[in-house]
């Protein structure tokens, strides 16, 4: 009797199924928002960070300045006062005769005082600019008669450096120092033969006769060479005046020393174009007798470059901060 076919039994293996539960796309949605909230509340952390720290970094520089604005350092009762005439003398605003002249002002005017010098590291410049400082100086002098002024010239002095040298009392060197230069020089270039050579015409037109003079492309006049030269002894005329002036019986008598030669320091003593050997510091304590120095030389105004320095770290981290990247210091 055959067994019926609802009756019979399988031996094919039955599927296993699987013990952990199925992850819907409700739960899998869950676990992404709350990724995606973690994250921003990561990013807010991180830009009110970077804000806190701009901010410290503003109220540290504020109070930096405020504080050296207050205290300063601290000024001796008595000192000498050090004005740098450095560089070409000229018309830019640190190395022009109206500042410079501000400068001395204030060292001659200021409370304690008890002597000027002027470091002098010039080899000339502008004739103008040298003898409009010269004169401001012997007008100081006269104005504040009790506060001797001095001259020293560390490196070399010469030309317009000598000139507003001159309005010192004395003037102080060393003696490797290149002192002198009393003389005036104009020069340029002539390009004419240049011309003729690439077969180029030169046209100029002018309304004066000699308002083209000196120019480099067209011949030179004898005419014109001795206006110029004219000019230049007038000028030369008007230093030597300020150095006799400035220097009186102490000069030698050589012609040579107005024929525009350079001395060291050693050789301009012996004929009178200095008085004697020393630096700022040692005239300052051996002459002046107040060896502590206060100089009145332009400074470059640090608070200004601070701030600006920290205005643009300040504007890096927010600009981080607003972006969501990370700050980094190049």
């Amino acid at each position: 009797m055959k067994e019926s076919n609802n009756d019979q039994v399988s031996d094919a293996p039955r599927p296993i199924e699987p013990s952990s539960p199925k992850v819907g796309p409700a739960a899998s949605e869950q676990a992404l928002l709350t990724l995606l909230e973690e994250y921003r509340k990561d990013r807010i952390w991180r830009r009110w960070f970077r804000l806190g720290v701009g901010v410290i970094l503003i109220g540290t520089a504020t109070a930096i300045v405020l504080l050296s604005g207050l205290e300063g350092e601290a000024v001796p009762e008595t000192f000498t006062a050090v004005v740098e005439v450095s560089g070409v003398i000229g018309i830019d605003d640190d190395s022009s005769a109206s500042a410079l002249e501000a400068q001395f002002e204030k060292a001659f005017a200021a409370p304690g005082t008890e002597g000027v010098i002027a470091l002098i590291n010039s080899p000339g410049g502008s004739p103008v600019q040298s003898g409009q400082l010269h004169r401001a100086l012997r007008r100081l002098r006269d104005r504040y008669a009790q506060i001797p002024l001095y001259a020293v010239i560390t490196d070399i002095g010469a030309s317009g450096g000598y000139y507003v040298a001159v309005a010192a009392e004395r003037i102080f060197v060393d003696p490797a120092s290149i002192v002198g230069s009393i003389g005036v020089v104009i020069n340029g270039f002539g390009f004419v033969d240049s011309l003729e050579k690439l077969g180029v015409e030169r046209r100029v037109l002018t309304a004066g006769e000699h308002k083209a003079m000196l120019d480099p492309f067209s011949p030179s006049r004898p005419q014109e060479q001795g206006y110029l030269q004219v000019m230049l002894d007038t000028i030369h005329q008007q230093f030597i005046r300020a150095v006799k002036a400035g220097r009186g019986d102490r000069l030698s008598e050589d012609p040579e020393v107005f024929s525009g030669r350079v001395w060291t320091g050693e050789h301009a003593i012996s004929i009178g174009l200095a008085d004697g050997f020393g630096s700022a510091r040692e005239v300052a304590r051996d002459v002046v007798g107040a060896p502590e120095i206060v100089d009145f030389s332009a400074q470059p105004n640090w608070k200004l470059k601070l701030l600006d320095q920290l205005e643009l770290r300040v504007m890096s981290v927010l600009k981080a901060s607003a972006s969501g990247s990370d700050l980094r210091l190049y």
